[in-house]
C-alpha cells in the first residue's frame, strides 16, 4: 500500500464538473438575504458619493472664494439660496465638507455592516450545507479521500468565499460608485482632459483580462496542494503513537516537508504571477496620472496643447487632480477585487463540485418507515460490488426474530460488507434484503438505522464526555437509563472509578480510556439505543482475554430476544449462535450450528483447528489457499 500522498486533488473530478459555481454562490445562498445585500450596496452608493464632495467644493472654492475669477455657485443649489459674502461662502463650504465626512461615516458603519451581514450569513449557510451533503455521501465516496482534504473545503474553502463577499464585493462596489463618480465628475468639469485621463482604462482591462487567464489553473492548484498539506498532517497527527514506536520521525518529516514544498512550488507560481501584475497596474495607472498632471498644468501655466480647446480654470484643475488620482488607483485596485475572484472562484467550484457528487443511495421520496415487529432478517441471493468488481456473491440466508447469525470467514472474505449492506451504508446490485418482508431499498433510510444498533471493532468516541458518549444517538435518556445501560455493559464500575466520573472527558476519540473501555462505552450506548436488530462486527478483536470475557458478559445480555448478527475472528465468542454463515471469497460456502459445521471438517472446522492449536492437522490445501488469500490482500492493501 503506497502510503505517500497522492499528487492529485481528489476532488478534480467533482470541480471540474461544477457549473457556474459562483453565480450558484448568489442565485442558491445570496438570494435569501437581500436586505443586508441592499443595506451593503446603498451604502456604498452614498458613501462614496459624500466622499467626492471634498474635491469638488475645493475646486468651486479655489476659483469662486480665494482668487474669485469664477462666481460661486453650487450643483442643484439655486444662487438665491447661497451667501454672498466670501466669508459666508466659506462658512457654507465648510459646512457641506463637514457633513460630507460625518455622513460618509455614518454610511461606511452601514456600508460594513451589510457586507458583513450578508457574508457570514452565507458562510454558515453553505459550510453546514456543505456538511450535511458529505455526511449524507455513501461510503465508498470516502474510501479514496483524505480528511485532510474534506477539512480544507469546509474549512478554507468557505472561509475564502466569506472572504470574497465581504471584502471583494465591498470594494467592487465601493470602487465602481468611485469611478462612475469621478468619470463622471471628470467629463463634466473638462471632458477634454478627462479623455486624457480615461485613455489608459482600456489598457487597464487588457492587462486585467490576462492576468485571470494566467491565474485561474494556479489557484486551482494551490487549493489543491493546501488539501494535500492537511491530509498529511491529519494523517500523521493522527498516527503520532506509531510514528514514535517506530522511530520515523526523519521519515515523517521528509514527507511533510515533499507535500509542504509541493504547496510552496504552486503557492510560489501563483505568487510570481501576482507580484509582476500589481506593479504593473501601478505603472499604468502612474502614466495616466502623469499625463494628465502634464497637460492639464501646461495648460492652465500657458495654453491647451494641439487640438485641445477652450480654458482651465486652477480651481478646476485642482479638482480634476485630486479626482483622477483617486480614480486611477481605484482602477489599479480592481486587480486585487479580480485576484480575490479567482480565488473564491477556485474554492466555490471545490464546493458545488462536491455538493452536486450523486450519492450511490438513492432513496426514494414515498418511502415508508420500516415497522419491526418480529426482526426477521432475509438476504435474498444479494450481490454487491465496487466499480463492477463482486465482493460478494448470491448471498442467501433467513434469520427469524430473536435469533442470532454468526459470519465467519478468512480475511477479506466479506463479512464487514454483507452486514453495511444491512445498514445501507451501500446499496445491493443484485437481489434483495428484507425485515419482516420490507425491503429496505423501500424504507426511510433514518427508520432503518434506528432500528440496527451497530457495535464496531473500531470503537469511535467524540471528544466530550463519558455521558455524552454514552447517550450519543439517544440524545433524551435519563441519567437513570444511562447507568442501568452502562451497568449492563460492564461499564459502571470503571466510569466511577474515573476523576469525574460520568462527566469525565474521554480525549479526541477516547484516548483516555483503554481499548476495552472505550468497548463497553460503545455497548453500552447500543444498550441504550435497544434496538430489534444488532450488529456486532469483531466487538472483542482488539481487548484481553480478562476484558473480552467481561465485554462478552454485556454482549450476552445485549443479544438475548433481539436478532443479531455477529463478526468474529475468535469463534469461541460465536459458537453458540443459532447459525454459522461461512463465506469464503464472497460466497456462501458453509452454513450450520457450530457442532454440524465441525463435523463437516470443512473451511469452518479447520478455522477452529487453527485457533485450537492444532496447526499440524491441517490439510495442505487449507494451508496452500490461505497464504493465497493472504498475497490478495496484501496486493489489494
Amino acid at each position: 500500500m503506497d502510503l505517500a500522498a497522492s499528487d492529485d486533488d481528489p476532488f478534480e473530478e467533482q470541480r471540474e464538473n461544477a457549473e457556474n459555481p459562483m453565480r450558484r454562490l448568489f442565485g442558491e445562498y445570496g438570494a435569501g438575504h437581500r436586505t443586508a445585500f441592499v443595506v451593503g450596496v446603498l451604502s456604498s452608493i452614498v458613501a462614496r458619493v459624500l466622499d467626492l464632495l471634498p474635491p469638488l467644493l475645493l475646486g468651486i472654492a479655489v476659483d469662486a472664494i480665494f482668487l474669485q475669477n469664477e462666481p460661486y455657485s453650487l450643483f442643484l443649489v439655486p444662487d438665491a439660496w447661497l451667501p454672498t459674502t466670501r466669508a459666508g461662502q466659506l462658512w457654507l463650504t465648510v459646512g457641506i465638507i463637514s457633513f460630507a465626512f460625518f455622513g460618509g461615516a455614518a454610511f461606511h458603519y452601514t456600508r460594513n455592516w451589510g457586507w458583513n451581514a450578508f457574508a457570514q450569513h452565507i458562510q454558515h449557510a453553505i459550510r453546514t450545507d456543505t456538511y450535511d451533503k458529505m455526511q449524507r455521501l455513501n461510503m465508498e465516496f470516502f474510501a479514496d479521500k483524505q480528511t485532510g482534504e474534506m477539512m480544507s473545503i469546509l474549512s478554507n474553502d468557505v472561509n475564502r468565499l466569506e472572504r470574497f463577499l465581504n471584502d471583494g464585493m465591498n470594494s467592487a462596489f465601493r470602487l465602481g460608485v468611485m469611478v462612475v463618480g469621478i468619470a463622471a465628475i471628470l467629463l463634466w468639469i473638462n471632458w477634454q482632459l478627462a479623455l486624457i485621463t480615461l485613455v489608459i482604462v482600456p489598457l487597464l482591462a487588457v492587462f486585467t483580462y490576462t492576468f485571470i487567464q494566467t491565474i485561474q489553473p494556479k489557484y486551482a492548484e494551490v487549493r489543491s496542494s493546501v488539501g494535500q498539506v492537511n491530509s498529511r498532517l491529519e494523517n500523521n497527527l493522527g498516527g503520532i503513537q506509531v510514528i514514535k514506536t517506530s522511530h520515523t520521525e526523519d521519515y515523517e518529516s521528509d514527507r511533510v516537508d515533499d507535500v509542504s514544498q509541493d504547496y510552496f512550488d504552486a503557492n510560489w507560481d501563483a505568487i510570481a504571477t501576482r507580484i509582476k501584475f500589481f506593479p504593473g497596474l501601478r505603472v499604468l495607472a502612474g502614466v495616466g496620472f502623469v499625463m494628465t498632471f502634464l497637460i492639464g498644468g501646461l495648460w492652465v501655466l500657458d495654453a491647451p496643447l494641439g487640438p485641445l480647446s477652450g480654458s482651465l480654470k486652477p480651481g478646476e484643475f485642482v479638482t480634476f487632480i485630486l479626482l483622477s488620482q483617486q480614480f486611477i488607483w481605484p482602477m489599479a485596485q480592481f486587480g486585487q477585487i479580480i485576484n480575490m475572484y479567482q480565488r473564491a472562484y477556485a474554492s466555490a467550484a471545490r464546493i458545488f463540485g462536491l455538493m452536486d457528487e450523486p450519492s450511490r443511495i438513492a432513496e426514494d421520496p414515498n418511502a415508508d418507515s420500516l415497522d419491526v415487529e418480529e426482526g426477521r432478517v432475509v438476504y435474498d441471493e444479494v450481490t454487491f460490488g465496487y466499480e463492477e468488481e463482486p465482493i460478494i456473491e448470491d448471498v442467501s440466508f433467513d434469520v427469524p426474530g430473536g435469533e442470532t447469525l454468526a459470519l465467519v470467514g478468512p480475511t477479506g472474505a466479506g463479512k464487514s460488507t454483507v452486514l453495511k449492506l444491512l445498514l445501507r451504508m451501500y446499496d445491493v446490485d443484485d437481489g434483495a434484503i428484507e425485515i419482516d418482508g420490507q425491503d429496505l431499498r423501500d424504507v426511510t433510510i433514518p427508520s432503518l438505522r434506528e432500528h440496527v444498533g451497530y457495535v464496531s471493532q473500531d470503537t469511535f468516541l467524540f471528544y466530550g464526555t463519558v455521558k455524552e458518549n454514552i447517550t450519543y444517538g439517544t440524545f433524551d435518556a435519563t441519567d437513570e437509563e444511562i447507568v442501568a445501560a452502562a451497568k449492563a455493559a460492564e461499564a459502571h464500575d470503571f466510569i466511577t472509578n474515573l476523576p469525574e466520573g460520568y462527566d469525565t472527558k474521554v480525549g479526541e476519540r477516547g484516548v483516555k480510556l483503554s481499548g476495552g473501555q472505550r468497548q463497553r462505552i460503545s455497548i453500552a450506548r447500543a444498550i441504550l439505543k435497544d434496538p430489534e436488530i444488532l450488529v456486532l462486527d469483531e466487538a472483542t478483536s482488539d481487548v484481553d482475554t480478562e476484558t473480552e470475557m467481561l465485554i462478552q458478559r454485556s454482549l450476552d445480555d445485549l443479544t438475548e430476544d433481539r436478532t443479531t448478527f455477529s463478526i468474529a475472528h475468535r469463534l469461541s465468542t460465536i459458537k453458540d449462535a443459532d447459525q454459522i454463515v461461512v463465506l469464503e471469497d464472497g460466497r456462501v460456502v458453509e452454513r450450520g450450528t457450530h457442532e454440524a459445521l465441525i463435523s463437516e471438517d470443512g473451511l469452518y472446522a479447520h478455522l477452529w483447528g487453527v485457533q485450537a492449536g492444532e496447526i499440524d492437522e491441517l490439510p495442505e490445501e487449507f494451508i496452500e489457499r490461505a497464504a493465497a488469500r493472504q498475497a490478495r490482500t496484501e496486493l489489494d492493501d
